[in-house]
């Protein structure tokens, strides 16, 4: 093999070698995340947000997740809404205290998205449609929410950890 063959070969090597590297870090861990809920025509609590601690086995809308904890990293929320009645939503925002509930605007009933530093979200999903979210976490605790009025308050919402 003549010296242009060998650097073509070791080109071909090296480019090969980096697309398996940048493939493997660009990985995102995965989550599938159901909405849910009883219905439209369910009374809803309005004390089961975090750190409230109202009784959750009263809750009437909850987030399911596949897995409570991920790699650091890149992690990719595949968000369905179960409902077969109601519009859901998922936010992903950093919890500094699990005691502590988010910060709440009360004449909304809605979570004040800026002041709990959303890091990003699946919008507004009908009934039986579908969305993803991929972020970069860092270690920590997370929580998963919907804020569409009142439903944080009724028990939308879980926690994931990123290690």
């Amino acid at each position: 093999m003549n010296s242009i063959g060998k650097i073509l070969l070791a080109a071909i090597a090296a480019a090969g070698l980096a697309t398996i590297v940048s493939f493997s870090a660009a990985a995102a861990d995965v989550i599938e995340v159901s909405l849910t809920d009883t219905g439209a025509g369910v009374d809803m609590p309005k004390d089961l947000g975090m750190g409230m601690n109202g009784d959750m086995s009263k809750a009437t809308m909850g987030i399911t997740v596949s897995k409570k904890q991920v790699k650091a990293g890149q992690v990719t929320f595949n968000v369905t809404n179960a409902s077969k009645e109601l519009i859901h939503e998922m936010l992903v925002a950093p919890v500094a205290d699990v005691s502590k509930p988010l910060p709440f605007i009360a004449n909304d009933f809605r979570v004040d998205e800026e002041a709990a530093k959303d890091l990003g979200e699946v919008s507004e999903l009908d009934p039986g449609k579908s969305g993803s979210l991929t972020i970069t976490l860092k270690p920590g605790i997370y929580i998963l929410f919907c804020n569409i009025a009142g439903h944080y308050m009724a028990g939308m919402w879980t926690l994931i950890t990123a290690k």
